[in-house]
């Protein structure tokens, strides 16, 4: 098949970008937005606060990284969303030598523009989470533990040392599980001893644990060497305990109460969305290597490896067994299964599974043509487009034609792919995602309007408001105060109260007849509901909300 041009990754680079002025979203990503905020304007780098709480439950790599990011570019969506769009691009590198180092040019290429072009990947742009960055290291610890295991530089090991340390410190030990999963299975799978018992290891083990010393005194400082703090609604918890033990294998072992009954198969059902349009062949891909490797009694020969197929199934099967799953989680392994797709394809286009490649060149164009489908859906139905918005998804459907019409077989099945969930996601991002952020989370609706309009912060409270409004400081650019008991009380400490049409009622009752400043319709963005998408129904889905100025009694 034709080589991969590097023009074709910075297009998908420049799709990307668009996500990045797009609203962060209640509740983890505004979360760790507000976060970082409150971390650049306290300075103080080493505890962890939300907003104004102590904080234990993901490490402070993410924060660290966009509060200094804040520092350079403001509080704003690009400055907090700015360093996790680097960490994909560094997974999309890390896969593509990866790739390189395993199977060759051809597949390094093929697997990063399946990573980068991956439903899942645009999503994380839009819906900041630590696992973008998480699987930024976790794509550099599998890619530098490949070199070292074929070169035995030391550059290489160093570099899987870091690169692990800092997962760690983005997510916790599942950096450093899944690439022992991948480069133990593939030592297994080719009896390599030598491999799994390289005493050099040791002093990896040792980088890993300086590297980690910062984060862990921080812990310590914060939780375990003040037994009276409040936290996660108990006191005396143990920083170090919870994140080295507790936050991951507790919820294997039950100690943790997180709990959402999720099965082993929840994640896989969620790839099937996150992994689009790449989902059927990586099912396909994952059962020829199953084939393979029972065909040669799971014994792999000189030349061949297990990392990919190893790395990803192990992993899964440790995601699968915690008791409280979320979609996301699987996401530190997309380059593995990247990888898996990428050898398929190669094998495609080598002249392998004829009856296989003509299907899914047609598959392939089936999934593309429903994708756009829904793109016309959403410019119809979900937000009224105007007119040259069709003109605009006219083109982009005449270009995917072109493209799947001017190529045969493998390349159709590549280059189709690839078109279709770009000219989605451009849409997506331009005309979902952004009018619904902006629009109708209350969140930031309320904070822009604050912060636009001077008003003080700590004068401002959310009154009997439905959910977490994580959104709301980032945007306001401070703490606001939360309360749910009594209009009276609000009326006697704050001189602004964002609330809704219960909290006004429970006012006028009181006899507080506050001033409205400004009315938002409010709707849980993470949570769509068929009601909300079709446009003639929204109203009646929609929660009216009221910023307004409370009576002067003095």
């Amino acid at each position: 098949m034709p080589r991969i041009p590097a023009w074709i990754f910075a297009l998908i680079l420049l799709v990307h970008i668009p996500a990045l002025f797009v609203d962060v979203m209640d509740i983890d990503a505004s979360q760790y937005a507000e976060m970082a905020r409150e971390m650049g304007s306290s300075h103080n780098w080493t505890f962890l606060y939300d907003r104004g709480a102590a904080y234990l439950d993901k490490p402070p790599m993410l924060f660290w990284l966009s509060a200094a990011s804040m520092k350079v570019f403001g509080p704003t969506n690009f400055g907090f969303k700015f360093p996790s769009f680097l960490a994909a691009i560094l997974a999309v590198y890390a896969t593509y030598r990866l790739g390189r180092r395993l199977r060759g040019e051809t597949v390094g290429r093929l697997a990063a523009l399946v990573l980068a072009s991956c439903q899942g990947m645009f999503l994380m742009t839009n819906d900041v989470r630590t696992d973008t960055m998480l699987m930024g290291w976790a794509a550099t610890a599998f890619w530098g533990w490949a070199e070292y295991r074929d070169s035995k530089k030391w550059k290489w090991l160093l570099l899987t040392a870091a690169a692990v340390a800092f997962g760690m410190m983005t997510k916790g030990p599942i950096a450093l599980l899944a690439p022992v999963f991948a480069f133990g299975a593939d030592a297994l799978l080719r009896r390599d001893w030598k491999q799994i018992l390289d005493p050099r290891y040791l002093v990896a083990a040792l980088v890993i644990v300086v590297l980690l010393v910062p984060m862990s005194i921080g812990l310590y400082q914060q939780f375990d060497a003040d037994p009276n703090v409040f936290v996660n609604g108990k006191v005396g918890a143990s920083g170090l305990r919870f994140f080295y033990w507790s936050q991951s294998f507790g919820r294997i072992t039950g100690e943790s109460h997180w709990n959402n009954g999720a099965g082993l198969d929840f994640l896989f059902v969620n790839m099937l969305w996150a992994f689009l349009p790449w989902i059927l062949l990586f099912v396909l891909a994952l059962g020829v290597q199953f084939r393979d490797l029972f065909r040669k009694k799971f014994r792999l020969g000189p030349g061949e490896e297990g990392v990919a197929l190893g790395g990803f199934v192990l992993s899964y099967l440790a995601l699968g067994m915690s008791r409280y799953q979320l979609p996301h989680y699987i996401f530190v392994v997309f380059p593995l299964a990247a990888l898996l797709v990428a050898v398929l394809i190669k094998d495609f286009a080598d002249g392998r599974f004829p009856k296989w490649r003509q299907a899914f060149s047609k598959i392939q164009t089936a999934v593309g043509g429903l994708l756009l489908v829904g793109v016309f859906l959403i410019l119809t139905l979900v937000f009224p487009a105007p007119w040259w918005a069709f003109v605009v998804w006219a083109t982009a459907v005449f270009l995917w034609l072109w493209v799947v019409r001017s190529t045969v077989a493998t390349g159709r099945i590549v280059w189709g792919s690839t078109a279709a969930i770009l000219l989605v996601n451009l849409f997506l991002t331009t005309a979902f995602y952004r009018p619904l952020m902006r629009d109708y989370q209350l969140g930031s609706q309320a904070g822009r309007f604050i912060q636009k309009n001077h008003i003080p912060g700590e004068q401002v409270m959310a009154y009997r408001v439905a959910d977490p409004l994580n959104s709301l400081p980032f945007y306001a650019r401070n703490i606001i105060h939360t309360l749910s008991d009594s209009g009276h009380a609000a009326q006697k400490r704050f001189a602004f109260v964002l609330t809704g049409r219960e909290g006004l009622e429970e006012m006028h009752r009181e006899g507080i007849f506050p001033d409205t400043l400004a009315h938002f319709n409010r709707f849980k963005v993470s949570e769509l509901t068929p009601g909300f998408l079709s446009a003639k129904s929204r109203p009646n889905a929609l929660t009216p909300y009221w910023l307004v100025r409370m009576p002067d009694t003095n």
